[in-house]
């Protein structure tokens, strides 16, 4: 008998696994059960498939092999693997990022039907920023010439992408000399590629380092790039009220669910959606409406400018198709389980699946691109309203609880009253005492939101301010912490602060690509400290993170300088040497390092010594009353 309560913390989780048990319908906790036990040489890094003369593995206690095939030993293994890792992490960002650059390329050219410029304020800032004139010139030429300058970024011929210059001077001047700057987006990759085949870089030092420079690439350039197109094409956020949780899906509705990443084909599906002849066509139907809501990052971009609510994060995604309301569930790409099909044909619920480079089994491919996409949008909506007539039985097992979200950089600052000063002098009063970015996904390792939820909770009670991404956003929105009366949880401080500011203690900063929205605010605060990253009483942490995405956001977190914590440990324990770099050396190179924390308990504990040790050093507290 499954015991629902060691899955998940939240209600609607532990009653929907309970149905899907009595549904007798598979979900990714007995897939994680069928597994075990999981092998132990890959759990610690230290197996190899790069090249056929393997596969090779080391043996953690000394007594077989301590060399594959070529020679590798086990800290050359550990290091070639999280290389990759971080490879394909930046990679996913970073492609990201050029399909967003494509669409505004095709705006510009006015071959993009349905997408249009939103915000003209931001085109011409981020145009200034890569040396764009902007005078006299309409949107539409300034957003060709913003494309093909973001193009360049992807390619070979800069020493350094543009977006690198918002980071502090001292952090430039440091990736300079650890000769870390990332020079193009897909360059850092491709030479990580290259670095980890056979007989070349068996320096483990330097592929680390590489990595780092392969992560800034995504972190400084291809997820920067794409939170910023995504801003000027469908909106800079705003905080605006939403609704969270599977309550939020209508039983008396056609419900429509986007899951993936990209805002470019949920944007679409949102304007479909909200067109009169589509309500008509569901009233018809016997529907009361059409109720569009997200899952994951793409849940996320709609919600942060447009308020849509959201059903759930990573781990919610099969439960949500189990509440037999899911009309049609329309996915992209990233985080999508393979899984979702055969669940949804347990159920009535029509899968789309709609990027030319994520394909899944059982689904219906209808591909959107740019030229076409506003008239697929209609096309899947409708088919989503004749499924309505479909349904079995209905189990929605919550009621929807409030939130807010929307806390783009341009919004915390314009609630600061257009200068990050504010915020600055509430952490030198110590009424704030710093601030921690805590994003990432769930992984069923761990406790369902567990690992979010409860650091968080620590973390505000004890005046640390928090913002969020990712699945980590959703779970402390279930939580109840995106209220203003959240504030009932905090510290007095933060409590006080967050009072006057009537903005709640945990903000919601969007997606996991918009982890770069938290780069730029740190950047911002040091600048007017006059000071590195380094040196603020900041840090991240990614309590339940499973991908490679995640790997590679925490590797250009640390290396632009913020002390990070990961909840499950990534397979580097094979190799000292690489753990101790990771852990305590790269202090000396970057500012910063990783730990490795499951226990948010301990976790938070850990976060709070390193801010309070960060403030001691800027000598913040000598000055206090």
């Amino acid at each position: 008998m499954t015991h629902h309560h060691t899955y998940t913390i939240t209600k609607d989780g532990q009653l929907l696994i309970k149905k899907m048990e009595s549904d007798q319908v598979e979900t990714v906790w007995d897939r994680h059960a069928a597994q075990q036990p999981q092998c132990g040489f890959c759990d610690l890094g230290l197996s190899c498939r790069i090249c056929v003369m393997g596969p090779c593995r080391v043996d953690p206690f000394g007594e077989g092999p301590q060399q594959g095939v070529c020679g590798a030993d086990a800290d050359i293994i550990v290091a070639r693997n999280l290389c990759r890792m971080i490879a394909a992490g930046a990679a996913a960002h970073s492609d990201h990022g050029r399909d967003l650059v494509e669409v505004l390329a095709a705006v510009a050219e006015n071959k993009a039907p349905g997408y249009a410029i939103t915000d003209t304020e931001k085109l011409n800032r981020v145009a200034a920023e890569y040396g764009i004139a902007t005078d006299g010139k309409k949107p539409e030429a300034i957003a060709g010439e913003l494309a093909y300058a973001m193009q360049e970024d992807f390619g070979t011929r800069k020493k350094e992408l543009a977006l690198t210059a918002r980071a502090p001077e001292k952090r430039q001047q440091l990736w300079r000399k650890l000769n870390i700057m990332p020079r193009g987006i897909d360059r850092e990759t491709s030479e990580a590629m290259h670095r980890t085949h056979m007989g070349v870089d068996n320096g483990w030092q330097s592929l680390l380092l590489h990595s780092l420079r392969n992560a800034l690439s995504d972190g400084w350039g291809g997820s920067m790039i794409a939170t910023e197109v995504s801003d000027i094409l469908f909106g800079t956020p705003k905080p605006a009220p939403t609704k969270v949780n599977a309550g939020v899906l209508k039983a008396d509705q056609v419900n429509v669910v986007v899951h993936g990443h990209n805002p470019v084909v949920s944007e679409m599906v949102m304007a479909a959606c909200s067109e009169a002849e589509m309500t008509k066509l569901a009233e018809e139907k016997g529907a009361k409406g059409i109720n569009l809501c997200g899952l994951c990052c793409t849940g996320n971009e709609l919600l942060m400018r447009h308020g849509i609510p959201m059903a759930g994060n990573h781990l919610m995604t099969e439960l949500i198709i189990a509440t037999g309301a899911v009309d049609m569930m329309i996915v992209d790409y990233q985080c999508i389980m393979p899984a979702l099909s055969k669940v949804a044909a347990c159920y009535h619920t029509k899968m789309i699946s709609t990027s030319d480079k994520a394909r899944f089994p059982g689904m219906e491919h209808v591909e959107f691109h740019p030229d076409n996409a506003q008239k697929k949008a209609y096309d899947v909506v409708k088919a989503a309203i004749e499924n309505f007539a479909n349904r079995g039985e209905v189990y929605i097992p919550v009621e929807p609880l409030d939130a807010v979200g929307g806390f783009s950089v341009e919004a915390v600052v314009s609630a600061l009253g257009g200068t990050p000063e504010p915020l600055l002098d509430a952490i030198k009063a110590g009424k704030i005492r710093g601030a921690a970015g805590i994003v990432g996904c769930n992984n069923p390792k761990i406790k369902h939101d567990y690992g979010h939820v409860t650091l968080t909770k620590r973390l505000i009670e004890n005046d640390i301010l928090v913002v969020d991404t990712g699945c980590a956003a959703v779970a402390n929105a279930k939580a109840g912490f995106k209220v203003a009366e959240a504030i009932a949880h905090a510290g007095p401080g933060l409590k006080e602060v967050c009072g006057s500011l009537e903005i709640p203690p945990v903000l919601h900063f969007g997606s996991c690509v918009d982890n770069v929205r938290i780069l730029v605010l740190a950047a911002a605060l040091a600048n007017e400290l006059g000071t590195d990253i380094s040196d603020l009483p900041l840090a991240g942490a990614a309590p339940e993170w499973y991908s490679e995405k995640a790997v590679s956001i925490g590797a250009y977190v640390v290396a632009s300088g913020i002390y990070t914590i990961l909840g499950p440990m990534p397979p580097i324990a094979g190799s000292m040497n690489v753990v101790e770099l990771l852990t305590t050396g790269l202090q000396e190179v970057v500012g910063a390092t990783f730990a490795v924390e499951p226990d948010p308990e301990k976790a938070a504990v850990l976060i709070r010594g390193h801010i309070e040790n960060q403030r001691r050093n800027l000598g913040l507290d000598s000055a206090e009353v």
